[in-house]
């Protein structure tokens, strides 16, 4: 199927798998060719991009920016690569179990889209209060 630059507006998603050696990850949808592996978080996002960039252009196709790309990692995953957010606390404040949670994040329990939703919401309120942060 022919990829038409319209279809190109909506985000691109990879999912993000961990390897022996680190991470690796791939285009969900099957029209985008496009895997790449990397040993962090941060090199992962380099590394899709640029993999993704490169694609783009033996297409002929308009070069992606960081705003157009999605890294998707499982819930397990997450808190394996962030042990720096405690799980325990994080339900504490979005108003979850704690078991629960560690049920999700040990894949004991498949988490519902609007759980996964509601987490995410969690850390992403959290980073925000980061940004505005400032330390004495």
């Amino acid at each position: 199927m022919p990829i038409v630059k319209k279809e190109l507006m909506k985000k691109m998603v990879f999912i993000v798998e961990k390897t022996g050696t680190g991470f690796s990850a791939f285009a969900e949808e099957d029209r985008y060719p496009i895997f790449t592996t990397g040993k962090n978080m941060a090199e992962i996002r380099k590394n899709v991009m640029e993999a993704t960039n490169l694609w783009m252009e033996h297409k002929g196709l308009k070069e992606v920016t960081e705003k157009d790309v999605i890294i998707r990692l499982d819930l397990a995953q997450f808190f394996e690569y962030y042990k720096v957010i405690n799980a325990s606390a994080l339900a504490e404040r979005i108003g979850i179990s704690q078991s629960l949670l560690s049920q999700y994040a040990n894949r004991i329990k498949v988490p519902s889209e609007k759980q996964v939703n509601r987490i995410l919401t969690g850390i992403r309120d959290l980073g925000k209060e980061f940004m505005h942060l400032e330390l004495v």
